[in-house]
């Protein structure tokens, strides 16, 4: 065994050991762990450190032309450390969802079955160059009493380092035990922890489709993937072309990096206007507009680059845009359906009949009417802040927070019954549910 596999192995055996002294907190004593590490994350001299640390990874990824969606995922500023110790102090004041009773029945006399929230134990997160992530991921691995293994990308390597020193002053001055979060910093160990089933109890995954299958395919541990997000918006025939640019607008540029910004637009035959609206409004943020014939014929005067096969399937987390007319709703579904990655999905129109069938139609973790496509994100949701957004259709699924990492434990308390005693013709259950 190497030394690498030794360390990594060391590491998930003391997660596990430090993990169970997390879930015995109590919820004041969670919430001010959350609380403190928000105030923390505000605090001047810490806010210089981590910005610092960021600048050496942005240093370094001008110089290896890191590529530009990973850039903007790469970078801090104090506005968005001021975001997420927002998302961390939404935490602290969510619900405890940790040792709650989901149901309580009496099987008989004196024999009480519960259903109570636990922990999964020990996760194991892969993500890319999101340094931000480290802060949301760690503050629902604190609410859930999860202990966590980051790896995190190694172009964010310095800020990566720079967010867990942080976060082990605070959980120490708690007198926790710093391993519940620990920094995997080569592939290496990443490759080591996989193999780690006997410690570890759920990887999450986040990255290209391609990637997230080798992970599973790599390990006996579960896998929970957050894969591509090639998202569409899709014009209906009565969409009202300034509500449609404005939820374009903001679903492209306000963070076209994020999993969550559209890669393609799909508009109506019959939605001409508010398909010009968009595209004037999308030039005129300076997105490259990708379309089809009907596209370009529309709007000849933005000078649209002519859309290729390969382009319907590409997730550019940049300022590009695919664009394409369809003629009815039922071939905008069946676009969404051969191309999509099921993350977010949305349409504006006016008919709510419309609407409603799109949300039943449509197979995707999130979907929306008449809302910009960013709305999907743990924050917004009031979740607090999320892992990732699950594509899949097990455990959990789109934004997922604090209940996506819990599981549960049947809790059974009686007085000397024997299971033998009942059934046809025996003493019969009640099966009576209590409050």
């Amino acid at each position: 065994m190497s030394d690498v596999q030794t360390q990594t192995r060391a590491a998930a055996a003391a997660a596990r050991r430090a993990g169970k002294q997390l879930a015995q907190l109590d919820r004041s004593r969670r919430a001010a762990l959350l609380r403190e590490l928000a105030a923390a994350l505000e605090d001047p001299e810490h806010v210089t450190a981590i910005l610092t640390a960021n600048a050496r990874d942005l240093a370094d990824a001008e110089r290896v032309e890191l590529a530009p969606a990973l850039r903007a995922r790469l970078g801090l500023d104090p506005s968005k450390l001021a975001g997420l110790a927002d998302g961390l102090r939404t935490l602290a004041e969510m619900p405890e969802l940790l040792g709650a009773v989901s149901l309580r029945r009496e099987l008989d006399d004196g024999l009480v079955l519960e259903r109570v929230s636990c922990p999964l134990g020990v996760l194991g997160i892969v993500f890319e160059a999101r340094p931000d992530a480290v802060v949301q991921i760690t503050g629902l691995a604190l609410k859930s009493g999860n202990a966590v293994l980051l790896k995190g990308g190694s172009e964010a390597k310095a800020s990566n380092r720079a967010l867990c020193e942080l976060i082990h002053s605070v959980v120490r001055e708690h007198g926790l035990d710093p391993a519940c979060v620990a920094l995997l910093e080569d592939r290496a160990a990443f490759a080591a922890l996989l193999e780690c089933d006997d410690d570890v109890d759920l990887i999450i995954a986040r990255g290209s489709g391609q990637f997230v299958h080798q992970v599973m395919d790599s390990t006996k541990i579960p896998v929970l993937g957050h894969a591509e997000g090639l998202c569409h918006l899709y014009l209906h025939a009565d969409a009202e072309p300034e509500r449609a640019a404005a939820i374009a607008v903001d679903g492209k540029t306000s963070y076209p990096a994020a999993c969550n910004s559209i890669e393609t637009l799909l508009w109506h035959a019959d939605a001409c206007e508010a398909a010009g609206a968009c595209l004037r409004a999308l030039a005129g943020r300076k997105v490259e507009l990708r379309g089809d014939a009907a596209t370009r014929e529309l709007a000849p005067e933005l000078d649209i680059a002519p859309v290729n096969e390969a382009d319907w399937s590409t997730e550019y987390g940049e300022l590009i845009l695919s664009v394409r007319r369809v003629e009815s709703l039922a071939e905008a579904l069946a676009h969404i359906e051969r191309y999509g990655s099921r993350h977010t999905e949305a349409i504006v129109c006016a008919d709510e009949s419309v609407g409603e069938q799109f949300l039943a139609e449509v197979d995707a973790a999130c979907v929306f009417v008449n809302a910009s496509t960013r709305f999907a994100d743990g924050y917004r949701f009031g979740l607090g802040a999320e892992v990732g957004i699950a594509t899949g259709k097990l455990h959990a699924r789109g934004p997922v927070g604090v209940e996506g990492l819990l599981s549960y434990r049947w809790l059974l308390r009686g007085h000397g019954q024997v299971a033998s005693d009942y059934g046809p013709g025996k003493r019969p259950f009640s099966h009576r549910d209590l409050p």
